[in-house]
């Protein structure tokens, strides 16, 4: 993005995931997490639909209404789900912020980035695809990797209990990350938040990261 976009202030929030109970607690889900979390911190009046393939929530926010994406097409076609609803949205793809699950950072870490690639991220590669442009903010949300454990068991298994201080942690930072954007723009939420990291007492760490 050029410097003209770097104060740029989301309207809509897509949080990627997967529908239905069976997922509702598992890593990839996590920007349905994020988006929850929002809802609960912003606690007003909010409207929803279930439209364009999405669940659709509108909601007030710094004066204006922020609309609050959950893709229900499962993970691997979110884009075509979203490309429904950008032109009643009345959006450019700049001003779609999207909220997932990243494999190559440690859980409790988050970052947020204004355009780039996929980065093998299935939902990630549909949104790019159906949107016609790599140049949208996207917040994403660390969950690690298991050695040993298959990419696809490991994403649609739930938080181990070592990692929940973790994560708590991370998808509150998340949603706090993403109103700071729509509040002041992405270039004040990166700064804000690029380089953030969960931090947890000893006593709830995993056996062997405990301070000597």
């Amino acid at each position: 993005m050029g410097a003209a976009a770097d104060n740029l202030q989301p309207k809509v929030i897509v949080g990627l995931g997967n529908p239905g109970e069976e997922y509702a607690g598992t890593r990839h889900n996590a920007g349905f997490l994020v988006l929850d979390r929002i809802l609960e911190k912003l606690n007003k009046p909010s409207r929803r639909e279930h439209r364009y393939d999405s669940e659709i929530i509108r909601v007030s926010f710094g004066g204006r209404q922020l609309i609050l994406v959950k893709p229900l097409t499962f993970m691997n076609l979110s884009g075509t789900a979203v490309a429904k609803g950008r032109a009643a949205w009345d959006v450019v793809p700049e001003e779609i912020l999207v909220v997932y699950d990243c494999l190559d950072l440690p859980a409790g870490k988050i970052r947020l980035r204004e355009d780039g690639g996929s980065g093998g991220h299935r939902g990630m590669e549909s949104m790019i695809q159906e949107l016609g442009s790599q140049k949208f903010p996207r917040l994403r949300v660390g969950i690690g990797r298991q050695d040993g454990k298959p990419v696809v068991d490991y994403v649609l298994s739930g938080w181990s209990e070592e990692e929940q201080p973790y994560m708590e942690q991370a998808v509150d930072a998340a949603a706090d990350a993403v109103l700071l954007a729509v509040r002041s723009g992405m270039a004040a939420a990166m700064n804000r938040y690029n380089g953030w990291s969960a931090k947890v007492a000893d006593s709830d760490k995993p056996a062997g990261e405990k301070k000597p």
